[in-house]
């Protein structure tokens, strides 16, 4: 008996200490105007929507659907921004970046002077892509887009890949740790 009276009293006083702990939410902001000099958990822009990230700090990630408009400077994102079938994507402004960019059947965007600590990717857009200025810990891979990609002055730690996109890349002067791969060989 006294067996159980132990195990009940544990199990009560188990279950007391869980309901009483707080219980930690991840918080989505739908972001359809602007965001100032504010932290928040996550950034969805939502189909269709524009929004302005000035000064912000996101302590996770960033994701902008369908033909959604993201501009963002002076930002600081703890996770990835990540886009598909966006209409249009701007990080600048000394941003930081603590994940990876990715850029995916999108139609344009722009990349300038940021840090990001892991991957910038395009791919397979239709829009005018640019990436200059930035300092980018892991690779940079332009695969299959045809709006015309612009990469210059960009330090990467890995690589520089670029494969079938029409027109072939422009720009130069890239300080490049790995390897300059297929059409960005010479860039």
């Amino acid at each position: 008996m006294k067996t159980k009276t132990f195990l009940s009293a544990a199990l009560l006083s188990a279950v007391g200490i869980i309901s009483n702990s707080p219980i930690v939410l991840a918080e989505e902001i739908a972001c359809r105007s602007t965001l100032g000099a504010v932290t928040v958990d996550n950034v969805r822009v939502p189909s269709g929507a524009t929004c302005t990230l000035s000064g912000t700090k996101v302590q996770g990630n960033v994701i902008v659907e369908s033909n959604a408009i993201l501009r963002a400077s002076t930002v600081n994102v703890i996770g990835n921004i990540q886009a598909e079938n966006a209409r249009n994507v701007v990080v600048n402004s000394s941003s930081v970046i603590g994940g990876s960019i990715q850029i995916k059947q999108s139609k344009a965007a722009n990349i300038a002077n940021s840090r990001i600590n892991q991957d910038l990717q395009f791919d397979e857009n239709t829009a005018t892509l640019a990436a200059s200025g930035n300092t980018i810990g892991g690779n940079l891979q332009a695969f299959k887009n045809t709006g015309g990609i612009t990469i210059r002055n960009n330090r990467i730690n890995g690589n520089l890949q670029c494969k079938e996109n029409v027109p072939a890349p422009t720009g130069g002067g890239n300080t490049v740790q790995g390897s300059k791969e297929d059409q960005c060989s010479r860039l």
